[in-house]
């Protein structure tokens, strides 16, 4: 996420970009941080099965880690041949984290922005499972501009694929196996509020996402299937240092009014909130906007 001005204030991270998406997390400095070790976890999603994409990284990781501690079986996706190691690191994680009546995390390696894929990992998890009770759809990839004559139509297809596309996608198919209390995660960003001339690709597809979750949460009203969204703000994860400019990474948070971004684990109540019925069985259409404000 990157705001609609030129950044201010002094550096936050040490200069550092990378040169393709996704990027990848065990390169970052310093590194971004999943795990709040001041936690303590109540058992709230006790034998449900939650499937993460993008969840190998950034607040995708986050979210897998927490869903893990209170109970949940976790599947997430990732990108072979370039997240493989965070992959495994994720893994690991959701390995410490494993409640003893959860199954063994899986992972699995696809291209999300083709629907055939997407029906492939639901029926992966089904197949394993046996259900899916918690959908977030997470993954994304953004590009910066300083024009719109520069967004060429295959780059914007392709941001659109990844970002709205495999939201459909996922949805289309999980539904089929989500029963009455379930609930879909939608992640947009605060850009999808506000707009960014830097990244107009990447903030129309995250205001896509908004009318996406409101209107599929009329939808499936009648299903009992409830459909929220988390908007964040700044947030230290791979996609920054591989989108945005070098001056606006080491600035990244300065426009937020706390001055800083946020970490993973500051995003991640967020969805554990909207994914607990017990928490949150009143809320649909609804986000929440953990964005420093």
């Amino acid at each position: 996420m990157a705001s609609s001005s030129v950044p201010i204030g002094g550096d936050k991270f040490p200069p550092q970009h990378q040169s393709t998406q996704p990027g990848k997390e065990y390169i970052m400095v310093p590194l971004p941080q999943a795990i709040n070790p001041e936690y303590k976890p109540t058992n709230k999603l006790y034998g449900k099965v939650a499937l993460v994409t993008g969840g190998d990284s950034g607040i995708g990781r986050a979210v897998c880690y927490l869903f893990a501690l209170e109970g949940a079986t976790m599947a997430f996706t990732y990108v072979k041949d370039q997240e493989d190691k965070d992959k495994d690191d994720t893994l690991q994680m959701l390995r410490q984290a494993k409640t003893p009546d959860a199954k063994e995390a899986l992972a699995i390696d696809v291209d999300i922005r083709f629907e055939e894929n997407c029906k492939r990992v639901v029926d992966v998890v089904v197949e394993n499972f046996g259900k899916i009770d918690i959908l977030v759809n997470n993954a994304a990839e953004q590009y910066f501009y300083t024009s719109i004559e520069e967004i060429s139509e295959t780059d914007l297809e392709r941001t659109f694929r990844t970002n709205i596309f495999s939201y459909f996608f996922m949805c289309r198919h999980a539904i089929k196996h989500m029963k009455e209390g379930s609930s879909i995660i939608n992640t947009t960003s605060v850009l999808g509020f506000t707009g960014s001339p830097w990244l107009l690709s990447y903030s129309a597809t995250k205001g896509a996402i908004v009318a996406f979750t409101k209107g599929l949460a009329n939808q499936l009203l009648k299903r009992g299937i409830r459909v929220n969204g988390v908007a964040p703000g700044p947030v230290w994860t791979p996609l920054q240092v591989a989108s945005l400019p070098v001056d606006w990474v080491t600035s990244l948070g300065s426009e937020a009014p706390m001055d800083r971004a946020a970490q993973p684990w500051e995003i991640a109540p967020s969805y554990l909130f909207l994914a607990s019925d017990q928490s949150s069985s009143y809320f649909t259409g609804q986000f929440l906007h953990p964005n420093g404000i």
